[in-house]
């Protein structure tokens, strides 16, 4: 596991997280310096600089429940709420978007584009916000000055450990979907063809060296796909064609962004497991979140601004069933738990609806 993949998990998710939630805002017709509102003061947040300080310390991960909870603090730093609902389809939509990513990063180190892609989109949300825009430049300093000198090996560990913190995750995501990168079982499908990691050749020669180095062979052989050469290495520099393009906004264009609850409850179950199972690195958790949200500051409106309710989902009645749904499959959960166990819960909470 590596110590230094929490700054690169929380940036990418929360790139997606406003994504989505620029999309949602325009989708509902929220006026414009309301929107504007919520975007600067959702950002600000998260790119504050104590949070930051704590955010980049080297630390292993911890579980998706003690990332949610920063992500359900930074979602309400402004005027909009979410209900519980539409919280889980946003939190949803985000890892699978970022797991997609990862799984189709051409290197391990382009896992940095990636996360840069999601900055510079940041940067377009706050335009006419110097204070705001200075933050995101300095958070882009600390990555270049941590990341910039990692090697090969240690960008593969960082890949590795995301891989790992996503591999229970197979929420179907109706985007993916329609576009047949997503099984219905909700595991993504991987292209065998396409652009290659910058710095390789196109498969199909086989070269083979005596111990003095000196070529004493070539063998061609069909490889049997399309590969591309790639042009270009992309930017790692603060303004730069980043060439990848992964990271970016695909919400930019209007699409539905369902997600399925057949995928959502294999989730739930694992979700349930695990908060059933004892965790030992609770106390470093709950340190965590206090260090995090601490960090945050998070300011209350002063004003009489009224704030408003954000909806994930097509139609009011779409988010109330997918609440019926969860609560349902949530009280299952835990009932079986506390019939497997003999009819004495260890940490069981049974609220049928």
């Amino acid at each position: 596991m590596s110590v230094r993949t929490l700054p690169l998990l929380f940036l990418n998710l929360g790139g997606e997280m406003l994504y989505i939630l620029d999309q949602r805002l325009r989708a509902q017709n929220i006026p414009g310096d309301k929107a504007r509102k919520v975007l600067n003061d959702i950002i600000s947040t998260m790119f504050n600089r104590k949070f930051m300080e704590e955010l980049f310390k080297p630390q292993e991960l911890y579980s998706k429940k003690a990332l949610r909870t920063v992500y359900d603090r930074l979602a309400h730093a402004s005027i909009m709420r979410l209900n519980q609902a539409s919280m889980d389809k946003l939190y949803d939509l985000m890892t699978m978007a970022f797991k997609y990513q990862v799984l189709l990063c051409p290197r391990p180190k382009d896992v940095l584009l990636v996360t840069f892609n999601h900055l510079d989109a940041i940067k377009g949300f706050i335009q006419d916000s110097p204070t705001i825009l200075h933050q995101v430049d300095e958070t882009f300093q600390q990555l270049t000055e941590i990341y910039g000198g990692l090697s090969a090996g240690e960008f593969q560990l960082i890949r590795q450990t995301l891989l790992i913190f996503f591999q229970d995750l197979h929420i179907r995501v109706s985007i993916f979907l329609k576009d047949k990168v997503q099984n219905s079982n909700g595991r993504f499908v991987l292209p065998v063809s396409g652009p290659l990691p910058w710095g390789t050749k196109v498969p199909g020669l086989v070269r083979t060296f005596n111990n003095k180095g000196e070529e004493v062979r070539k063998v061609e052989f069909k490889h049997g796909g399309s590969y591309v050469a790639a042009p270009k290495e992309g930017s790692f520099e603060l303004y730069g064609d980043r060439v990848l393009k992964l990271g970016t906004n695909m919400y930019s264009v209007n699409r539905p962004m369902e997600t399925h609850m057949s995928g959502a409850s294999e989730n739930l179950a694992a979700q349930t497991q695990e908060s059933i199972a004892p965790n030992p690195l609770a106390k470093e958790e709950l340190n965590l979140l206090a260090r995090l949200i601490g960090g945050m500051e998070i300011k209350k409106p002063s004003g009489p601004e009224p704030g408003f309710r954000l909806n994930l989902f097509t139609t009011d009645e779409e988010e109330e069933t997918s609440r019926r749904t969860k609560s349902w499959l949530g009280s299952w959960g835990s009932l079986r738990s506390w019939t497997s166990q003999g009819g004495v819960p260890a940490r069981a909470m049974i609220c049928l609806p």
